[in-house]
């Protein structure tokens, strides 16, 4: 996490105003009205605002003491710095928002930290991940990247409570990276 603590604001900068609506709009309709949802990984506290905005609860970590404090002035309340595989938590949540976090994950510590996150999830709960597209494990300008195809992540994802609901590709929302493809997944625990 050193290079989201080394260039937090950089990052905070290029992220928070991205528009998501087309994200919240697969997501959102899946959990109750209200319902608690753990930020997985909430870099900039732009998704985690924009769900207590809309009257929904939020839970949010981040394994980047920096980027959790920027964060925490986002969205008006602690944010939990820690990693997915060191994560705990007394609540249960209605659902697991994981935005192009978990592919900073080593694809052979992906099962677990899914697993990790699933197990505070409700039944029925909904969980989305997105990955970069593709079927490898890159490592760009300090950061480590694990790119998942449809088949990669039902490898990752067997034996796990979870099943796919749906899964969908998208073009990066960044302004000039719309070349850049992403797998968007919705998952159900139970």
């Amino acid at each position: 996490m050193s290079y989201y603590n080394q260039n937090a604001k950089e990052f905070f900068d290029g992220t928070i105003n991205v528009n998501m609506a087309s994200l919240y709009g697969e997501f959102l309709p899946l959990v109750k009205k209200g319902g608690l949802i753990l930020d997985a990984g909430c870099g900039s506290g732009r998704d985690a605002k924009a769900f207590k905005v809309l009257g929904f609860r939020v839970h949010a970590i981040d394994a980047s003491e920096e980027l959790a404090k920027l964060a925490e002035q986002v969205i008006n309340q602690p944010v939990h710095v820690t990693t997915f595989q060191q994560f705990k938590s007394q609540e249960s949540f209605d659902a697991v928002w994981a935005c192009a976090s978990l592919l900073h994950v080593p694809f052979s510590e992906l099962p677990g930290s899914i697993q990790k996150l699933s197990t505070s999830l409700k039944n029925n709960g909904v969980f989305y991940c997105s990955f970069k597209y593709g079927y490898d494990e890159i490592e760009r300008n300090g950061r480590r990247f694990t790119n998942l195809n449809e088949s990669l992540l039902q490898t990752v994802l067997s034996g796990l409570p979870l099943r796919t609901a749906k899964t969908w590709l998208t073009s990066d929302l960044r302004e000039g990276r719309d070349n850049e493809k992403w797998l968007n997944a919705i998952l159900i625990k139970g």
